[in-house]
């Protein structure tokens, strides 16, 4: 029983789950501080952590973490539910920031919430008060499976019931939790920093551009002007995540921004993470704290909190949480970006000790109850309550999962084959079994496959930036491919890096616009974007002069990607059009009831046409193009389905013609890979679950449900085999068949992590099954 004896219902277990330090956030910070103090007011409760990682490798945790899970790997939250509910944990209280999650818009710890059989309580860290669909649909979720949402501010109460319509019942008010600090004069600690006889602003917490540290450099002239005794504090380490993306470039602005002010006698940067103890310190130190958010949609600032529990005189610019704790005279507010206004403020509060002092003693009192102990308290009693509703009114009993009502796993990404076949030019065509065949070259096909697969991993590894190397060298690749004396690309290019062709096929070509039109989609680099469009564009205008169907195909999947992020652009939108009619009206003319096909054999990249079909009728509101694209796909799964229930793509040996020949062998596996996407498009537009049990039959083939059960893909490489012959597995593990089984791999993550976010089943059970009751109903992804 807790000493006290406050608590005589205390929870046995309680884990949170949200980031941990020495990982560095604002929730890291939060979530230690708070499990700590969970610990402290109730030590017979086991208080621990589950985190999240944003890197493969992890942090150096203490004990108190017990289950780490990587924020991208949809399968670790499951596994993470079964942790919980094996190790019988009275709740679960999560800190929710869209941020830390993976899955689009942070919606795998959906996955995790669902299967959890004790209360949750969710801190909410953001309350977005115009969020798009996406986010509001998982926020609404989010609310459904959480017993209590504990918000910060009354502003996010308020929105949390106006814009996404949660009953009151459900929301509770929590501080933000702070240390207990005395009430010191600044001048007590100002010596220790070296700022003895100086009137101090401070600003801490990782630095990032959304923290428009630069608006009080541009007031500080001003302020230097009137009290040149003043010093700008800016204290903390850039935020980890701008660090990958930037490196210190905003840091650097800051600097030489200072410079140009004439005030960097005024400035002192510490570019550092620091702990508690040291940051009280620097706070002590502290005649006035400045908090200037870029945004209005900050639900919560822990510095702004801190800096109220410490007793400073306080400005900041407007945002709700802002303004609440701001309110009654505990601190002032001047508009965003004007630094006229924060200069005045500044000037004011230190003209004025006799204010300054009265403001410092009201945020001090008021933040009293903001202590950790308090904080702590309030949310005991929330898990008590929840823990006894839930004893009362159960919502799932635990069952340990069968098969049957597991979603497949599916392998992890392995891009270690892919990184031997590549070099400083690109990737190379062949290997003698897994060892590069630099005598056959390269070619733009295997480069371009190799660019979207790349750009794919990158929704799996966020932070690798050996993917971004590779997306680099790659697009390179197409760069130097495409002809500039005639507008085509190139194909073929030796191991001594010169060109074999003048221009390549007509399926090279429409496979590059396939790949830049997906590397634009995926980008979310401004440079990279760039260099992908003027290779898109240039290469655009041929595509209506080309002949081959598949070609209009590859172009049409690419140019429906690029419009998806610049759809205004009028040039594609032509040549989009001109190609789906060409392509439709080939299959208006050739196809018939028994033969509803484009040409008279099948034979390769069969399925990329219907999904062309399918993307074009969707985004040219063209019904008669859909249908078309459904019946020709429908046609391909079933000549491509064995009685026994496995794939068996058309062999290359001669093909299927019209007069019923056809070759078993030997199957490829860009046939898999093409079937499979062509049949998650049309499972996004359909919602029938047919489409996505084909297309797991597909990827099947690959571990070994096929012909001759022999499985191509090699977990050891990461590579796959060239095909399955008569004789077996072609052993050689070249780039074709690679990117194959990669970007077959990368789709169905894609569509098992979209339905894990909309919670609906993806390929659970086999063809056939005609009693489940979960059919998704998903509507059209745009």
């Amino acid at each position: 029983m807790n000493p006290s004896g406050l608590y005589p219902e205390s929870p046995n277990s309680i884990a949170l789950i949200g980031n941990y330090l020495p990982r560095q956030c604002g929730i890291a910070t939060f979530t230690t501080d708070l499990l700590q103090a969970l610990a402290t007011e109730a030590p017979e409760t086991d208080c621990w952590a589950m985190v999240m990682n944003d890197v493969p490798e992890g942090y150096s945790y203490p004990n108190q973490v017990r289950f780490e899970l990587n924020d991208w790997n949809l399968a670790d939250h499951g596994l993470a539910a079964d942790f919980l509910n094996m190790n019988r944990v009275d709740a679960v209280c999560l800190q929710h920031e869209f941020g830390i999650f993976g899955g689009n818009s942070g919606s795998h710890i959906l996955e995790l919430l669902r299967n959890l059989r004790m209360p949750v309580i969710t801190t909410l860290h953001t309350v977005l008060r115009e969020p798009d669909p996406e986010r509001k649909a998982i926020f609404q979720e989010l609310g459904s499976v959480s017993d209590r949402l504990v918000v910060m501010s009354h502003k996010a109460e308020e929105i949390l019931k106006e814009v996404y319509g949660m009953p009151q019942e459900k929301i509770i008010f929590i501080h933000h939790g702070i240390p207990d600090v005395p009430f010191v004069d600044p001048s007590y600690y100002k010596e220790q920093f070296g700022v003895e006889g100086r009137k101090v602003i401070l600003t801490f917490g990782l630095l990032s551009p959304r923290k428009s540290i630069e608006d009080m450099i541009d007031a500080l002239p001003a302020i230097v002007s009137k009290h040149p005794e003043a010093a700008y504090i800016v204290l903390g380490a850039t935020h980890p995540n701008v660090i990958r993306k930037e490196g210190e470039s905003y840091r650097l602005s800051l600097q030489l921004r200072a410079r140009e002010k004439g005030v960097e006698d005024h400035l002192i940067f510490h570019n550092r993470f620091v702990h508690l103890t040291e940051l009280c310190e620097f706070l002590g130190a502290a005649d006035i704290y400045a908090t200037l958010y870029f945004s209005r949609e900050q639900a919560v600032s822990g510095t702004l909190a801190y800096a109220l529990g410490a007793g400073k005189a306080v400005i900041s610019t407007p945002y709700p949480y802002a303004e609440e704790m701001l309110n009654h005279g505990r601190g002032r507010i001047v508009p965003p970006h004007d630094s006229d206004a924060l200069a005045a403020e500044v000037i004011d509060l230190f003209d004025n000790e006799v204010e300054r002092h009265a403001m410092r003693k009201r945020a001090y009192t008021f933040s009293r109850n903001m202590i950790w102990k308090e904080v702590a308290r309030r949310y005991l009693e929330l898990f008590i309550e929840t823990k006894n509703e839930r004893e009362q009114h159960p919502r799932i009993r635990f069952r340990a999962k069968t098969l049957s009502a597991t979603p497949p796993e599916l392998p992890q990404l392995k891009l270690g084959h892919l990184n031997l076949l590549t070099d400083d030019v690109g990737v190379l065509q062949h290997a003698k079994f897994i060892v590069p065949q630099r005598c056959d070259g390269y070619c733009t096909d295997d480069n371009a496959q190799a660019l979207i697969a790349v750009m794919m991993a990158r929704e799996l590894l966020p932070d690798d930036t050996a993917l971004t190397d590779l997306a680099c060298r790659y697009l390179g690749f197409l760069y130097h491919a495409l002809n500039d004396d005639n507008g085509r690309f190139r194909n073929f290019m030796g191991y001594d890096r010169t060109w074999l062709e003048e221009q390549g096929s007509e399926d090279c070509h429409g496979r590059a616009i396939w790949s830049l039109g997906m590397a634009v989609a995926l980008s979310t680099s401004e440079s990279f974007t760039g260099a992908a469009m003027t290779i898109f564009e240039r290469a655009l205008r041929p595509m209506v002069h080309l002949q081959s169907p598949r070609a209009w195909a590859f172009g049409l999947v690419g140019i429906h990607a690029y419009l998806k992020r610049f759809g205004g652009d009028t040039e594609a939108r032509r040549v989009r059009e001109v190609l789906a009619n060409a392509l439709f009206d080939q299959f208006q003319v050739r196809a018939t009831d028994d033969w509803p096909w484009i040409e008279d054999g099948v034979n390769y990249a069969n399925a990329r046409i219907p999904q062309a079909l399918l993307l074009s009728g969707r985004w040219l509101h063209r019904e008669d193009m859909i249908s078309a694209g459904l019946r020709s796909l429908d046609w391909l799964v079933q000549i491509q389905s064995d009685p026994k229930g496995h794939f068996v793509p058309i062999g290359n040996h001669g093909w299927f013609t019209r007069d019923g020949q056809r070759a078993r062998f030997d199957q490829q596996p860009l046939e898999a890979q093409n079937m499979i996407e062509a049949c998650v498009e049309a499972y996004r537009i359909t919602a029938e679950k047919k489409w996505t049990e084909a297309a797991r039959r597909c990827f099947d083939w690959f571990l070994g449900r096929n012909d001759l059960n022999v499985p191509l893909y090699d977990y050891r490489t990461g590579g796959c085999c060239d095909g399955l012959t008569a004789d077996g597995a072609n052993q050689n593990q070249g780039a074709k068949s690679t990117l194959a089984w990669l970007l077959s791999l990368l789709s169905l993550h894609s569509l098992m992590a979209s339905e894990a976010a909309a919670g609906k089943p993806v390929i659970t059970q086999e063809i056939g099954s005609k009693d489940d009751p979960h059919v998704n109903q998903s509507d059209c992804h745009g």
